[in-house]
């Protein structure tokens, strides 16, 4: 971390609530100590884990927050009911004050996107905002978006998407030129519904500064073939939770197959630094975490069914994308890209013409 940062927290979100949060603080604290933590919810619930956790008590001030936004309310009651005065609320609102860097929490993704969008509004240009999010592959990580926010998105969206995951894979991973795909059911450039083959031909045909690789296929997306993989939110999402329950399906194959008999057993002993190995390349705490991108502001969403290593895991995300000053970096892509739409429109119109 090259300066000190705040981090504002939604302390009453995700499924364990206040005491994971505060646990999760603890752990992104020893890690990241010149962090500043704003811990946002029911002070007579938090003062005692704080009062319990030194560490952060040292770190962290609490401010009070009245309203709790459950993980099952829909994003229009939680706007009615949690406009001001919910954690959730008060936590994103602080980064549109300047009081924090960043916001994270764990709780109702539909809530949390709306109040996004309420509060930082959306960038000049950005239709509407895209959740991006690390993903392990043989190569290392890729970032995939979107996994969520935006069902069914058009040609052009699909390009916003490929420009802010562009800039999101330079910050997270230091790559001058990383490499974009769009998702689609082939890599032939026939395959595909419209709105994917739209989209890939702008991102050919128009000057953007993007290192577009073509379609990528399913299998693409474990093989790491590129840095930047963008899809709309349905199939993203889909794609995401099926990769989750593969993995913890894996996980459970091999824990019975090295209890099944004796020589099973004696030779996982011999080999538990290789399934230690696994198990951590395998585990999607490691990875938790998705950055809201296209507002003015950084918001990150943390799995809400994560322990407090997971909710560590956001927090570090977090701290990588404000400490690489995310949102200048996209705002800065977009005007490019704007630019470069606006060319490519007319060249378009002039060769439709002649």
């Amino acid at each position: 971390m090259s300066r000190p940062l705040t981090i504002a927290l939604d302390a009453m979100g995700g499924d364990r609530g206040p005491d994971m949060v505060v646990a999760g603080a603890a752990i992104a604290l020893e890690r990241h100590p010149e962090l500043h933590v704003i811990l946002f919810g029911d002070s007579a619930v938090l003062e005692p884990l704080l009062a319990r956790t030194p560490k952060v008590r040292e770190k962290a001030r609490i401010v009070h927050a009245s309203v709790a936004v459950a993980m099952d309310d829909k994003p229009s009651q939680a706007l009615r009911r949690g406009r001001n005065h919910s954690s959730m609320w008060m936590a994103i609102d602080a980064v549109r004050q300047g009081l924090a860097d960043v916001a994270v929490s764990a709780g109702n993704t539909g809530a949390l996107m709306a109040m996004a969008k309420v509060i930082l509004k959306t960038m000049a240009g950005i239709e509407r905002p895209a959740i991006a999010a690390i993903w392990p592959t043989l190569r290392g990580e890729s970032i995939v978006l979107d996994v969520g926010a935006t069902i069914g998105a058009d040609a052009g969206q699909l390009v916003d998407f490929a420009v802010m995951g562009e800039a999101m894979a330079r910050s997270l991973f230091g790559l001058k030129r990383p490499t974009v795909g769009l998702l689609n059911i082939g890599v032939e450039e026939i395959k595909g519904v419209e709105e994917v083959k739209a989209a890939g031909r702008i991102l050919r045909g128009a000057e953007l500064p993007i290192e577009y690789a073509g379609f990528v296929e399913g299998d693409d997306l474990g093989k790491g073939t590129v840095d930047v993989v963008v899809t709309e939110g349905f199939t993203g999402n889909i794609a995401l939770k099926t990769a989750e329950g593969t993995a913890r399906q894996i996980g459970t194959y091999l824990r019975a197959a090295m209890r099944r008999s004796l020589l099973s057993r004696i030779g996982y002993v011999f080999a538990r630094g290789a399934f230690d190995a696994l198990r951590d390349k395998l585990d999607p705490r490691t990875m938790n975490g998705g950055v809201f991108l296209g507002l003015n502001g950084v918001v990150v969403k943390s799995h809400g069914g994560t322990d407090a290593l997971g909710f560590a895991s956001a927090i570090d995300l977090a701290v990588e994308m404000a400490d690489n000053d995310l949102v200048a970096k996209i705002a800065r892509d977009l005007d490019v890209k704007h630019e470069a739409m606006a060319q490519y429109s007319e060249t378009t119109v002039d060769a439709e013409s002649g």
